[in-house]
């Protein structure tokens, strides 16, 4: 019997320049190069994927406070993914196994099933489509509750990006956010939103392209601004120019930006990318009741469908 890579099954896309890699086991971007650059962080195909690179995030992105919620009437309580901080991290999906259901040189559909489960229980079917072209490559991720009753529901992806040469403290970041969800600093739980402009600006307020240099962030930003082409996008730039812009349309009015800190500089992982992670909802929306703020939970009806997109995509020096 042949073995398989940790990663699950490979799936290699090209169009022009661009070329990347999706692994099965979560549906994972494995790999994103332009011209031979990275784009993200890329991670081995026989590996235990790290720090949950390129993986497809549902039925929730981010965090459930004490893995614990109510919906319909009903508690529920979730397996502790996080276990330092206490929280059930990032979905239910990123270790299951995908199966490729379309393939070509360019593009990859994979689907899976949530099965209900503890502390989720109801059938969900994710299928998402990777496809590059000369605009980029494109991730799609379609939802369809297959439950009798209305089910919980958030998604986002988990890439971290590469700006250029050296890390995260060289780039430089726009982010056209106005508001960013202040958080616990043991835990990260939220607490509130609150202004970019009036909250720790040289920490939080990107609106401006600048470089991050020391800034350490682990937070979701909202109040987005729209760019010319109507769509929210983040930037990121190297030293000379060139860099990465990941863009999404309004299915996701959140963004988790995450300057990948270790405990230890002498990690090799330390600030080696920037996460930048669209989410149709807030951390913690399963909990939704107890913000002030509209958290975006979906609620997706029995039979009921919903759909999400972001793109990455190579930018060149202004020069």
């Amino acid at each position: 019997m042949t073995r398989r890579e940790l990663s699950g099954a490979q799936y290699v896309l090209r169009s022009g320049d661009y070329e990347a890699t999706v692994a099965s086991v979560g549906a994972s971007l494995r790999t994103l190069t332009f011209a031979g650059r990275n784009l993200v962080v890329p991670f081995s195909a026989d590996e235990v994927r790290p720090f949950y690179r390129g993986t497809t995030l549902a039925p929730w992105p981010n965090r459930v406070v004490d893995g614990r919620y109510e919906f319909a009437g009903q508690s529920h309580e979730l397996p502790l993914t996080e276990p330092s901080r206490g929280h059930a991290l990032h979905g239910l999906a990123s270790w299951q196994e995908f199966a490729a259901i379309d393939t070509g040189s360019a593009h990859v559909t994979l689907d899976a099933v949530i099965e209900p489960q503890a502390g989720y229980p109801w059938r969900i079917r994710v299928i998402t489509t990777y496809r590059l072209a000369d605009d980029g490559l494109t991730q799609t991720v379609k939802a369809v509750n297959e439950s009798g009753e209305p089910a919980p529901w958030g998604t986002g992806p988990h890439p971290y990006l590469v700006g250029g040469e050296g890390t995260v403290n060289d780039w430089t970041l726009t982010l056209p956010a106005a508001e960013v969800l202040t958080v616990t600093d043991d835990r990260l739980n939220p607490i509130e939103l609150r202004g970019v402009d009036g909250h720790e600006p040289e920490r939080f307020d990107f609106r401006e392209p600048r470089t991050i240099a020391t800034a350490e962030i682990d937070h979701a930003y909202t109040a987005l601004q729209r760019s010319e082409d109507g769509s929210f996008a983040v930037e990121l730039r190297g030293r000379h120019g060139n860099g990465v812009r990941m863009t999404w349309d309004e299915s996701c009015p959140w963004v988790q930006i995450h300057t990948a800190d270790q405990a230890s500089t002498d990690n090799p992982n330390h600030r080696i990318g920037l996460a930048v992670e669209p989410m149709t909802c807030a951390p913690d929306a399963f909990n939704a009741a107890r913000y002030s703020y509209d958290s975006g939970l979906i609620t997706l009806a029995a039979g009921a469908s919903s759909y999400a997109s972001w793109r990455i995509a190579d930018i060149r020096s202004r020069a």
